[in-house]
């Protein structure tokens, strides 16, 4: 859908965090005389009258029927489409639609390499544009890495690497346009308060490939999701089999060509070194030679808060993995650090995931201590308690991460890691995992402000 189309229609906002920001900005540059209704928070509604825009009506209560007035809907990505007033409005005809669908609308022609997946998504996204930066192709970052689209939407570039969450999945599908390569990296249960089922989180994660037709489809051997997959639309591109980009044990082939060894590469755990494979295969499906691109994967900067080490103080390492959000990731995150006395930190917002498989493994893969927080704390203390004397861990429970982050290092007894990686959400006690990771910084005695950017975004 271009926003050329919103002409005439009668056109509401849904959400005044960045992407909705964005997507203001965007109408009013095109149609500043557009009436428009904009749905936000009740603490929004002050920065919003900043904008002193007479033609922007503003609503703070969202309610059954309260969309029916309108043709179109712009929905900011975190805001949910299963929820009954979205339904109502659905099957009255109006339309929701993200910035995401809106700007590859306006940009058929683009050559767009978008990742998706549970885990290592923006970390993958990154280090794909890096890599082809390094090869003098001027790129852009974007996407739910931490800039909309949309704020780049006048702007040109030879290859535009996106990360896209399940949240956004679908309006690439909406937009009608074809990425020229879409990569899924792996598929765990994650978002289900949003999606509302596991099958359709699937679901909705695989629009990207399934829907909107990608011109080459990346798609991980390995994953028994992705694995089963038939996309006669799109030409499939494996990573992770022993035709293409694979790992043999920490060694990185092509084929049967062994070409480096990614245990010295600038990538830390083993999942980002098989989304590693993923990446080159992207760059290779583009007609470029990856091989060629390789060797700048050592310059490569990891991103903040994904198994970031923080440094050390008095004999404690801090590892700041907020981004993760489902037990996967932090079992992925405890596999970093086998064979050092770690104590993990776990809890967050409750979004009703299964943690028993988690359980399961800290039978033979615990760390020396779990600390229990946030709002599913004690769904899975429950869960790790008839397991720790058989894991042979020490297991509390903290109110909020200051009382674990002390729990942690008391129990290490100034010798091994204080890993945050809750494998939850950090709504509720915190507005972001950006935020929650700032915070683990500053109670560990570093400074927040020289652990948050992100390298890159933008066009470069």
């Amino acid at each position: 859908m271009r926003t050329s189309l919103l002409e005439g229609k009668r056109v509401a906002l849904w959400g005044w965090g960045r992407e909705g920001r964005a997507a203001y900005r965007v109408i009013r540059s095109q149609w500043p005389d557009l009436p428009l209704t904009l749905f936000c928070l009740p603490d929004e509604v002050s920065a919003v009258e900043r904008t002193g825009d007479a033609g922007l009506r503003i609503e703070t209560a969202v309610s059954d029927g309260c969309f029916l007035p309108y043709d179109v809907v712009v929905k900011s990505p975190g805001i949910s489409p299963y929820v009954d007033v979205v339904s109502t409005a659905l099957a009255a005809g109006t339309r929701f639609v993200g910035g995401t669908a809106l700007w590859f609308a306006a940009h058929p022609d683009a050559r767009t390499l978008c990742v998706t997946g549970t885990k290592g998504k923006s970390t993958s996204t990154a280090l794909l544009a890096h890599l082809l930066r390094a090869g003098g192709h001027r790129t852009a970052l974007a996407g739910n890495i931490g800039l909309p689209l949309l704020e780049l939407m006048d702007d040109s570039a030879d290859v535009w690497a996106i990360e896209l969450s399940s949240y956004q999945t679908g309006d690439v599908a909406a937009s009608g346009v074809r990425p020229a390569v879409a990569a899924v990296l792996n598929i765990f249960p994650e978002h289900l308060d949003w999606h509302g089922s596991q099958a359709r989180y699937i679901e909705d994660k695989l629009r990207l490939v399934t829907q909107a037709a990608p011109r080459v489809a990346v798609l991980n051997a390995n994953d028994p999701v992705l694995s089963t997959l038939s996309l006669p639309q799109s030409d499939i591109h494996w990573f992770g089999r022993a035709d293409g980009w694979h790992l043999r044990d920490d060694v990185l082939h092509r084929g049967e060509e062994a070409m480096a060894d990614t245990g010295l590469q600038a990538l830390p755990g083993r999942h980002n070194r098989e989304n590693l494979c993923a990446v080159l295969t992207m760059i290779d499906a583009l007609g470029l030679d990856a091989r060629a691109l390789l060797p700048h994967v050592a310059s490569f900067r990891p991103l903040p808060h994904r198994l970031q080490g923080l440094g050390t103080r008095d004999g404690i390492t801090y590892v700041n993995d907020s981004i993760s959000t489902t037990p996967h990731a932090s079992l992925a995150a405890l596999a970093m650090y086998h064979g050092r006395r770690v104590a993990i930190l776990l809890g967050g917002h409750d979004r009703g995931i299964d943690w028993s498989g988690f359980a399961q493994a800290m039978r033979t893969q615990a760390p020396v201590s779990i600390v229990t927080m946030g709002q599913n704390g004690p769904r899975i203390f429950e869960l790790l308690a008839p397991v720790a004397v058989q894991g042979g861990f020490t297991l509390d429970a903290a109110a909020d991460l200051d009382e674990a982050v002390k729990l942690a290092r008391s129990r290490l007894q100034g010798d091994g890691v204080v890993l945050l990686s809750p494998g939850a959400p950090s709504f509720g006690a915190y507005h972001d995992y950006t935020e929650r990771g700032r915070h683990f910084a500053a109670l560990a005695g570093f400074d927040p402000d020289a652990i948050t950017s992100i390298p890159g975004l933008g066009i470069a």
